[in-house]
């Protein structure tokens, strides 16, 4: 059984079970994923669009789905008789759900760590008692779980292979399909992949990027997650001088001059790329509170995590707003050596993310374990 509930979990997850095939053809898959794992054969009790909540009071609001959703996938695997279990990333969810099974005396691999080093020690605690084995993606995480003694795997980052497999359109074929100005630079919105995310953030970057459009002579382009209606952001605004694109975000990433970006794995995406950009993020104002008490890390964008100091600005909550949106990033485009500098230091973030092959080691540890149960 895999469980993750976000686009990023049902990418990586997606080529976990292929590397896992290739290990083994006779291995079936179930639980909760999105189109990307299904069409490598995963059979999705639920699907990610389903699981679109995030934050502590959007998760009160959903309380009965949500122990709904685990009453079927503890029942599926008793049922099933299954005895692995692999989380992806995910962790309000996972994490609670990682206890349940724990009593059922079944197997916990957790694929994607959790934040640990912004939550603290609660959530460590929590992983020691109910995860078997962590594979982790970056090389801190690896150390911060062997000082608590608990059993890590190091593989890098599975994004790195992501995108060096991705079959890159030409700038050209880009512009030509989605009939975009080949004279303008795009100016690159990605407001999230949850519909609370997007009403929140959608309508003030939409306002500050259309003056900046104007006077850079930008052309704005939203890239809208799998998982979300286009209609959603026509909604949101009157104002329609704007592409939607769908399904092609890292030819996006290549081709464009600047993004403003909801806080998540799109911006390690967007620092790999070396897209200068600032981070945007907003939610319910009680959610924020805890967790502004919880959270212990002063930056909250994992491109100025790794490289240890704010190379790109971040507007959170009620900082996120058209004047400082526009403003933060009218310095950036207005200031050649500023955006060229950013450019410079972003590319230092590959080489802090491991080599190719994370996905196949991923993989190799996963089935280690799947002999041992």
């Amino acid at each position: 059984m895999i469980i993750t509930g976000e686009a990023s979990g049902d990418l990586h997850a997606a080529a976990l079970i292929k590397k896992l095939k290739d290990l083994d053809s006779s291995l079936e898959f179930c639980g909760i994923g999105g189109d990307k794992m299904i069409a490598v054969g995963f059979n999705a009790i639920f699907h990610i669009k389903e699981m679109a909540f995030l934050g502590f009071i959007e998760i009160i609001k959903h309380l009965p789905f949500i122990k709904y959703v685990q009453k079927r996938i503890i029942d599926t695997v008793n049922s099933e008789k299954i005895n692995t279990i692999i989380l992806v990333d995910y962790p309000g969810f996972n994490l609670r759900l990682a206890k349940k099974l724990k009593k059922l005396n079944k197997k916990i691999i957790y694929y994607i760590s959790p934040q640990i080093w912004a939550w603290g020690k609660n959530r460590i605690k929590k992983i020691k008692k109910f995860v078997d084995k962590m594979i982790v993606v970056f090389p801190f995480e690896e150390k911060i779980y062997k000082e608590h003694d608990i059993d890590v795997v190091y593989t890098g980052h599975p994004l790195i292979e992501h995108i060096k497999n991705y079959n890159f359109l030409s700038r050209e074929e880009l512009f030509e399909k989605f009939n975009l100005n080949k004279e303008k630079e795009i100016l690159l919105l990605l407001p999230g992949s949850r519909k609370h995310e997007i009403k929140k953030i959608f309508p003030e970057t939409l306002k500050a990027s259309q003056k900046l459009a104007e006077e850079f002579n930008l052309q704005i382009v939203v890239a809208c997650a799998d998982n979300i209606n286009e209609n959603i952001f026509y909604k949101l605004s009157d104002y329609k001088n704007y592409k939607i694109i769908k399904g092609h975000t890292y030819d996006l990433f290549k081709y464009s001059y600047f993004g403003i970006i909801k806080s998540g794995t799109s911006t390690l995406e967007a620092g790999i790329f070396q897209l200068p950009f600032i981070v945007v993020y907003a939610t319910n104002y009680l959610t924020y509170l805890l967790g502004r008490l919880l959270v212990q890390v002063e930056n909250i964008s994992m491109v100025n995590i790794l490289l240890e100091e704010k190379v790109v600005e971040e507007l959170i909550q009620s900082d996120m707003n058209c004047s400082n949106i526009y403003s933060t990033s009218y310095k950036i485009l207005s200031d050649k050596k500023k955006y060229n500098e950013i450019k410079q230091k972003l590319s230092l973030i590959k080489s802090k993310l491991g080599e190719t092959g994370a996905i196949e080691k991923a993989a190799k540890a996963i089935y280690s374990v799947l002999n041992e149960a």
